[in-house]
Parts: C-alpha cells; structure tokens; sequence
C-alpha cells in the first residue's frame, strides 16, 4: 500500500503556527518581489481570490478583508524538513515529491493497520509542527493522490481516506472525476482524450493501455495501470544529478547600477557553485545574461547573454564568480534600466568522471586537495550557521536588486535573532 501525506495549504498553515490570530481569516501568501498569489486559505479562497492572481488586480474591497504575506522560503524549508522527519518515524521508505508531499509506502504492513497509523501520525505531525495534513491510501500513486483530495474534502474521514482500486466507492468517484483532475493529465492531454472518446477517469481506467501508448505516450499507459490500482509510475529521483544549474531571480526594483549586477551576479554564481557541490559535480562553462523588463515599452530595451568557458572543469567558487563577472563586463550596457541577472552553470560532469583536458593548465594535487578543503569549510560554514555566514563580497544593504518582501514574517526556525519572543 501507499499512502500520500500533504500539507493542507501548507505556507498559509506555516504561517499560522507562529501567529494563531490568522487562524479563521483568509490568508494568502504572495510570489517572488510580492507579485502573485501564490498560497491560499480555504477562507481567501471563498472571498474568490485565484490562484496565481496578481496581488494588484484584488479588488480593494476584498483586499481590505484579506492578510497577504511575503513567500518566507527559509520557514517553509525548514517546516517541510520537520513534518518528514515525523513521516520518517512511522516508515522508514518515504519519497519527497515536493515541499509539502511525500509519498510513503507501507510494504510489510498491514494494510488493515494503515488507517490507524496514519491518524496517529497525522495527530503527531500537528502536535510536533502545528501543521494539520490529510492522508490518501491505495495501491497506486495515482489512486493514493485521489484518496488524498478525498480526505481533504470530507470531513467524515478525518483527514484519512482509503481507496481500493475494485471498491464501488472508488468507480463512483471515477466516473465522476473529470480527466484533468487526474495527476498528470493536462489540459492539452485531456483534449486528445476526449477525442477518443474518453471523458471521464473511469473511462480512461476502462481503456486499452495499448491503444492510448499509440494514440498519447507511455506515461498515460501507465496511469491507465494506476487507475487499476497497479503502482507502475516512478518518481524522479530526487537525487540524481542536474545537467545544468540555473540560479536567477528579478531584481526588487530596476537598476541600471553596475555595482548592483555585480552583487546579483556575484551571488547567484556562488549559490551555483554550492549547489554544484552538493550533486559533486563539475562545470566547465558559466553562462551569464541580463535583460531589461519588456513590459517597459517606455524604456531602452536590451537583453543578452554569453557563456564564458573555463580553464578546467572545476566547482571552486572563486573562479566561477570570476568567470560570471567577466561575461557581466561583456554583457553591461550603461543607460539601460535592468530588472533580471542570472547564472548557469553549464557542460557539468561528475567529479568521479571528470576528463583530463589536455588544453587545460594543469593544476598539482596539493592545490587542488587545498581548493576542496576550502569549499567544503565554506559550505559546513554556511550548512551549520545559514546560508550567506561565509561569502565571496559582501552585498551592500538595500541593493536593487534584492528582493522585495514588504510583507515577510520573521524565519522563526533558521535565524537566531529572530527567533519568537513569548511574554508572560
């Protein structure tokens, strides 16, 4: 059996268990430079606020019944960290599928305890966290994501709802499950479909696996198999190494400073460099680019990029910093108003499989083993302390190109000096 844990409209219940008084309003929770909603309350979601709608675009009215917040990314990290430890204590086979679910699979149990188990752990993750999740059960993964959108809506089950594939409760919701409700049917998907005349997820669970592999692609064969109750659709491995590291954000307001595009470029490279570390590869090329926001028609417009190659393949930050300003120097043009930067690191390998250039200056292994050991220092450094403790240059306070997060809540559970204050 597999059960899938998620976090009921997780940052807003994050967001909750340092403020009780947000319990009962509706509370959303806004994307990047405070743009969109990006997390919503049952109760912002009854006032009708959507998904993705721009924080500008609430009408004033319901703006004014509404608490909106600024993403708190630190927070919501570390409380996603501990809601799966808790998941951990009840088996040792937990998968992470994104910040607030995991899939947990129960084999050697049994299946008639898994309703129990689940409560108990669902009453243990909101007396250790505060966060309240809900628990979908079934032999498949895309069955256990039905159980779980099943256990959310009805509040007889209790936050825990099990589904067996060849239950009449189980055809009943099928049939009347549109196809785009199904995990991994797009709407797109859905009209190819429907043109084979597949309306519904209990025709689609009815159709011939074969016929849909020719008419649509291999992963739908196989939730046709999930639909059946047989668990065939692996996750992405979470671990495995990625063939390029992208680090970019949009600046909080726009800048036409270099020193600006220095501090942004200068961090992103480095936030690569960590993250290339810690999959152990190495890069062999820093791709940097730039670009001015296009809805100014009002303004210069440029955008740019060049990929500067490196002398050897390497994850030290120091030279990949120096390669990301170097194509800054290229890419800069005074008189434009920037409102992006970003880094990506390219062509990576593994540190195991690294290839011997024979162009490349050669580099002796005693500064080579002094190069890793002042990584990994840095990278413990920051690992223990937080990130940014040791850096490469300091980024100067109220830069334009950070953030904008008027609305952010104190990282109650990574910063020392913010740590709640309880009075009494």
């Amino acid at each position: 059996m597999i059960a899938l844990a998620d976090c009921n409209s997780f940052y807003v219940s994050c967001e909750r268990v340092f403020n009780p008084r947000l319990e009962g309003r509706p509370v959303g929770v806004l994307s990047n430079n405070d743009g969109c909603v990006v997390a919503r309350s049952q109760e912002i979601k009854d006032l009708g606020v959507g998904m993705g709608q721009p924080a500008h675009e609430i009408p004033p009215t319901t703006r004014r019944q509404c608490v909106l917040l600024s993403s708190n990314y630190a927070l919501y990290g570390d409380m996603s960290k501990r809601v799966t430890a808790v998941y951990g204590q009840y088996t040792p086979d937990v998968e992470v599928y994104s910040i607030d679910e995991s899939f947990l699979h129960w084999t050697g149990f049994d299946p008639r305890s898994l309703d129990e188990r689940c409560q108990a752990m669902r009453q243990q993750v909101r007396r250790d966290t505060g966060i309240p999740i809900s628990v979908g059960i079934s032999t498949s993964k895309v069955l256990a994501k039905l159980a779980n959108h099943v256990a959310k809506r009805e509040p007889a089950f209790e936050g825990v709802a099990t589904l067996y594939p060849d239950a009449p409760e189980t055809r009943r919701l099928l049939e009347q499950l549109p196809l785009t409700e199904i995990w991994g049917v797009a709407g797109r998907m859905a009209l190819r479909l429907n043109a084979l005349g597949i309306e519904t997820a209990w025709d689609l669970r009815q159709a011939d696996p074969k016929h849909i592999r020719r008419h649509s692609s291999v992963v739908m064969e196989r939730i046709v198999w999930e639909l059946r109750g047989q668990d065939c659709i692996p996750l992405d491995d979470m671990t495995q190494p990625k063939k390029q590291i992208m680090t970019s954000r949009s600046f909080g307001r726009l800048t036409g400073e270099m020193a600006d595009l220095r501090d942004a470029v200068r961090t992103h490279a480095c936030r690569g460099a960590e993250k290339l570390r810690k999959q152990q590869s190495l890069t062999r090329a820093v791709m940097v680019f730039v670009r001015t926001n296009p809805f100014r028609t009002d303004l210069p417009q440029h955008k740019d990029s060049v990929v500067v190659a490196l002398a050897g393949a390497t994850d030290d930050s120091r030279l990949i910093v120096r390669a990301a300003l170097h194509g800054l120097e290229v890419l800069y043009r005074k008189g434009y108003q920037y409102q992006k930067a970003g880094v990506m690191l390219m062509d990576l390998c593994d540190q195991s499989a690294e290839q011997l250039d024979l162009m490349a200056v050669p580099v002796d292994d005693e500064t080579r083993l002094r190069r890793e050991r002042l990584m990994a220092t840095m990278d413990k450094l920051n690992r223990e302390h937080g990130r940014g403790t040791v850096s490469l240059g300091i980024s100067r306070p109220g830069s334009a190109w950070h953030l904008q997060c008027q609305h952010r809540t104190p990282r109650y559970t990574t910063k020392w000096d913010e740590l709640p204050v309880v009075k009494c």
